[in-house]
């Protein structure tokens, strides 16, 4: 992901570096839990009336891609943006699906389904934005 070199420069690099990864990292996991959050309450786990099988498993699959880009991210660090933007994106596609089904009547259509579509919408293209943009940055600094 990023290029290192001698010296100060290169340690500077490498905080950039370690930060993206963080960053990275860090929007993946709270997209992650969000979206199991969702699933558990489509599941009736956390509160009733607001059970949805098909969107509980939607948003469980989700989770899972999530979390196995995450995984990725600690294993293969240099790869960091391509697992950040993959599972981002397939998190993005997805919630897109959602949306399409609230749309056409087929998914739940309560206000705090469509808010947080809405909301993990945002999250979810803001974070493939700095995973992009960060790593682009950092990458630049490393020549």
């Amino acid at each position: 992901m990023c290029r290192t070199r001698e010296g100060r420069a290169g340690q500077q690099v490498e905080r950039v570096c370690n930060f993206v990864i963080a960053t990275v990292r860090l929007l993946m996991t709270a997209e992650a839990v969000t979206f199991l959050l969702a699933a558990s309450i489509h599941r009736g786990f956390q509160f009733s009336g607001y059970q949805h099988q098909a969107a509980s498993i939607g948003e469980s699959v989700i989770a899972f891609v999530l979390f196995i880009a995450l995984l990725l991210t600690w294993i293969r660090p240099a790869n960091t943006r391509l697992f950040g933007i993959l599972g981002q994106g397939f998190a993005f596609l997805g919630t897109l699906v959602g949306v399409f089904t609230i749309a056409i009547g087929v998914g739940p259509r309560t206000v705090p389904d469509v808010t947080y579509h809405a909301l993990i919408l945002a999250v979810l293209a803001w974070g493939l934005v700095v995973t992009y943009r960060a790593s682009a940055r950092s990458d630049s600094r490393a020549v």
